[in-house]
């Protein structure tokens, strides 16, 4: 199969034209898209642990404990004990982690926008419908060689 044939390819410069227009989108508030993605999930998900917030944002938990820490260095995120599981920590936006999520989220939803808005809500659903079928696929491929 020719390099021009394979879909890997096209769906690779997607998703890198998509990390860079977010990369572009976040900064001005001094966040990384990975910062971004874990502000972005904890807003949701108020207390979740790593393990959980690794999961939400497709990195790895060493991934994840790195951009946590790095978080509550900015003093943007605040780590405490579970309140039942002494061996579990709890995460939480800080008041300045919701300022700088509100702020980047700006730039973020402004990207997600012009994707969606690039689409009739018809074409929308069925990228997504070919985007899930693509996932499942590879997916069971993979889990069946493990």
């Amino acid at each position: 199969m020719r390099s021009g044939d394979r879909i890997g390819g096209d769906v690779k410069r997607a998703e890198q034209d998509l990390m860079a227009a977010k990369a572009a989108a976040v900064k001005p508030a001094g966040l990384t898209v990975p910062q971004y993605s874990a502000l972005l999930a904890l807003s949701e998900h108020p207390g979740a642990p790593a393990a959980e917030l690794a999961r939400l944002c497709l990195v790895t938990p060493q991934t994840m404990t790195t951009i946590l820490q790095n978080l509550v260095a900015l003093d943007l995120v605040a780590r405490t004990p579970h309140q039942w599981q002494r061996n579990v920590l709890e995460n939480r936006l800080t008041e300045a982690g919701y300022a700088k999520f509100r702020e980047a989220d700006k730039g973020a939803v402004a990207v997600e926008q012009k994707l969606a808005d690039a689409f009739t809500d018809e074409e929308r659903t069925q990228l997504r419908t070919l985007l899930q079928r693509f996932s499942e696929v590879l997916g069971s491929s993979y889990r069946t060689r493990e």
